[in-house]
């Protein structure tokens, strides 16, 4: 599938989905909820860590929602992808997860929609949450 101009999915059925970017360094675990995203009807994009997302975002792809685990190999740990898409992509919201309880309070500074989630998460509460973050989006751009 090529990228239309705007960087989304060309196919009829695809455009007006939106687009969920899933950062984990866990391939089963990103493979699991990708998975399980595409089935609710979002366009999925994954990634392996926070540099490989903040490539895509300036290869000029268009998210709309982050779903990021916080602990992850390299410079750039899912908060700073949280900050990095605050600094440089103010309409994309992002959602951290963790298994690690201590830092749920920096996360909270960083999501839109509540604390993080702790890992292990219900799939069917990461779709409610983007769904709810995808309204709010929607709805602050028809203001």
């Amino acid at each position: 599938m090529t990228p239309a101009k705007d960087n989304r999915p060309t196919s009829a059925s695809d455009d007006d989905k939106p687009v969920v970017l899933v950062v984990e360094d866990e391939v089963l675990i990103r493979m699991v909820i990708a998975d399980y995203l595409r089935d609710c009807g979002y366009h999925v994009v994954e990634a392996g860590n926070g540099r490989e997302a903040i490539s895509l975002f300036e290869a000029g792809m268009e998210i709309d929602v982050v779903f990021s685990d916080v602990q992850m190999p390299g410079d750039t740990d899912g908060f700073a992808l949280a900050r990095w898409v605050r600094s440089n992509r103010q309409g994309v919201k992002v959602i951290l997860t963790s298994g690690v309880v201590r830092i749920s309070e920096a996360a909270e500074e960083l999501c839109e929609d509540g604390p993080l989630m702790q890992k292990p998460y219900e799939a069917s509460e990461v779709e409610r949450r983007i769904k709810l973050l995808i309204a709010v989006r929607a709805n602050s751009k028809s203001h």
